[in-house]
């Protein structure tokens, strides 16, 4: 399905609606920068917000959803969960502290951040019970892999309805996507842009030149296309209006074709598996 507005929502299996199009606040690191992209950011459309323990910003976005005034209930708030404090009861107490900061009594989503070997079974076991508690309304994971997905059916008694993942037209996660689907699980995208490695991309500069589009527009269209959900995220307030004016325009299967086969499996960011088997990034 794909979305025909910013407001558009994407069902997810535990019967929760989840915007489709959503915002990131990684390296927001400073109260005022926070309050002015907060602020564009609502003023666009943008209802999903995603941050992280690990980003070290959830008490300055609790702060600025409070200064401006923004209804909790027209948000769709998201957290995840530090590989430092994965493990059962040290995730309740983590997820406590998250509640705190970001000046909420709930989060629609939680997220694993990285699978740990370690506290594999029992964090998941954590966010079940904090789903249970009405502390979490959805729960999900975070850069695992079809084997780690595999390996959570085992013991899970539900299972995530979210996978986030890098994604982008360099490591486009073709078989992952095409198994969260068949699993009834959401992807979503972390970095849809690649870290700006993809915008000189001059196939995709053409493209964008034939649609009257930026290469970031053509991006996010083609995921959104593929079913996945980005979380683009930039502080300047035409860039965050840029990022949204993704609607009016479609690709057609040969241009979607083209933007698959640009796959380099390059990543930005860590390889889960061995973030999984040491337990930190690098």
């Amino acid at each position: 399905m794909t979305l025909n507005q910013l407001s558009d929502t994407i069902k997810l299996a535990d019967g929760n609606q989840m915007p489709g199009l959503g915002f990131g606040t990684y390296l927001i690191s400073d109260q005022e920068t926070m309050d002015h992209t907060i602020q564009a950011a609502w003023d666009q459309g943008y209802r999903l917000i995603d941050t992280a323990m690990l980003y070290r910003n959830e008490d300055l976005l609790g702060t600025s959803l409070q200064k401006l005034g923004l209804p909790r209930e027209a948000l769709f708030l998201t957290s995840k969960v530090a590989e430092i404090v994965q493990g059962y009861d040290q995730t309740l107490k983590a997820v406590e502290g998250s509640l705190k900061r970001l000046q909420t009594n709930y989060l629609d989503l939680l997220l694993i951040h990285w699978p740990v070997r370690e506290h594999f079974f029992e964090t998941w076991k954590a966010l079940e019970q904090l789903k249970a508690d009405g502390k979490v309304r959805s729960i999900g994971v975070s850069n695992y892999t079809i084997a780690h997905l595999e390996l959570l059916a085992t013991q899970a008694k539900e299972m995530p309805v979210v996978n986030q993942v890098e994604y982008h037209p360099y490591l486009n996660q073709q078989a992952l996507v095409d198994y969260d689907r068949e699993k009834d699980i959401v992807t979503e995208a972390w970095s849809p842009l690649g870290r700006r490695a993809v915008l000189d991309d001059p196939m995709i500069a053409k493209m964008a030149h034939h649609h009257q589009k930026t290469v970031a527009q053509i991006i996010l269209r083609w995921e959104l296309q593929h079913g996945v959900v980005p979380i683009p995220k930039s502080t300047h307030a035409e860039r965050i209006q840029e990022n949204t004016d993704v609607f009016d325009f479609e690709l057609a299967e040969d241009e979607m074709g083209m933007i698959d086969l640009l796959n380099k499996n390059q990543r930005t960011g860590n390889e889960p598996e061995i973030v999984y088997e040491t337990g930190k990034q690098y």
